[in-house]
């Protein structure tokens, strides 16, 4: 698979050119509609293991229909000599989460000569792994990580993956410069976000669309929401993602998870966030961080970390509300 020929120019105008389709979905945002402003609420904690998500951002309003999730390379990354993503874990006791077991496989729904989606399942789980994947015709059951992958200097780049089972999203940016990898950092969740025993959104199936390079999430809770990889590069991932309808019982539309436990071991460490017609960038440590009105916030690191050093940061903005303003 990886000896094949390609143009690179093709597939980098490919990647920032799909389109995602109509249906009853909002447009994609634009630049020419004002931001909406949605509370941010922060419900992190302290905690001393560095492998569980302490830091959880809610974002909430019933008015939002689309926004624009992007994941960029700290602004360290062209320092960086010697990377780190091993895991640690100190001062860490995960004995009493549940396990449900499962026979370990590994499938590839679709490929091209430039793009492909694996699903893998595990010998065990924190959830049960039910949630149907479509790909066209095509559906499978019992997969715990769907990834899609990218074809870029001759090598394959993982740069989007999802857990089906509980919601989860992660997204990294092609390697910066002459860098051949790049590490995942915080996790992010579109959807009525709940609590079952952690952040969760409950999925009754995932249609991924080859054409679009688009994922549309069927929730339990109704509704659904497509996510489209807009545009990829070596400095960001752009994701649009519409919603087609307010979230139930004014549940959060999307969570930023991850994990602090000091600056210098962290995978997001800071907030700056921008309000409506404000005058500049407000800034605070993410556990101090008292949640407030955003059109825009980032959340990443300025100090490089002992934990996924070149995990990107995360920015949630272009918040747009429904085309009759409901």
């Amino acid at each position: 698979m990886l000896s094949r020929p390609f143009d690179r120019r093709r597939l980098l105008l490919a990647a920032s050119s799909l389109c995602l389709g109509g249906g009853a979905f909002a447009d994609s945002p634009r630049e020419t509609e004002e931001d909406l402003q949605v509370r941010v609420d922060n419900r992190s904690a302290p905690e001393l293991c560095a492998e569980k998500d302490n830091i959880e951002l809610d974002f909430v309003s019933p008015r939002v229909r689309a926004m624009r999730v992007q994941a960029i390379h700290p602004s360290y990354i062209g320092m960086i000599g010697s990377d780190r993503w091993a895991p640690d874990w100190t001062s860490c006791d995960l004995s009493h989460d549940p396990k449900f077991a499962a026979d370990a496989r590994r499938l590839t729904f679709w490929e091209t000569p430039e793009f492909w989606l694996v699903g893998y399942t595990f010998p065990s789980f924190w959830r049960p792994n039910d949630v149907p994947v479509r790909v066209g015709d095509r559906i499978e059951k019992g997969f715990h990580l769907v990834q899609l992958w990218m074809l870029y200097r001759e090598r394959a780049e993982e740069i989007l993956v999802f857990y089906p089972p509980d919601g989860y999203w992660r997204a990294r940016p092609l390697p910066f410069e002459d860098m051949r990898w790049t590490a995942y950092g915080s996790s992010f969740l579109i959807g009525p976000v709940e609590v079952k025993e952690r952040p969760i959104v409950a999925l009754r199936e995932v249609v991924f669309d080859p054409q679009t390079r688009s994922f549309t999430l069927r929730f339990k809770r109704g509704g659904e929401a497509r996510l489209r990889l807009s545009s990829i590069d070596q400095d960001r991932v752009v994701l649009d993602v519409s919603y087609s309808e307010a979230m139930p019982d004014n549940l959060p539309f999307a969570s930023l998870r991850s994990m602090y436990t000091t600056q210098s071991m962290s995978d997001a460490a800071l907030v700056a966030w921008r309000a409506k017609r404000g005058n500049g960038w407000q800034e605070s440590p993410v556990i101090g961080f008292p949640g407030a009105p955003a059109t825009e916030i980032w959340v990443g690191r300025h100090m490089p970390s002992r934990h996924n050093l070149s995990a990107p940061d995360m920015v949630f903005g272009k918040f747009r509300a429904a085309a009759n303003g409901k």
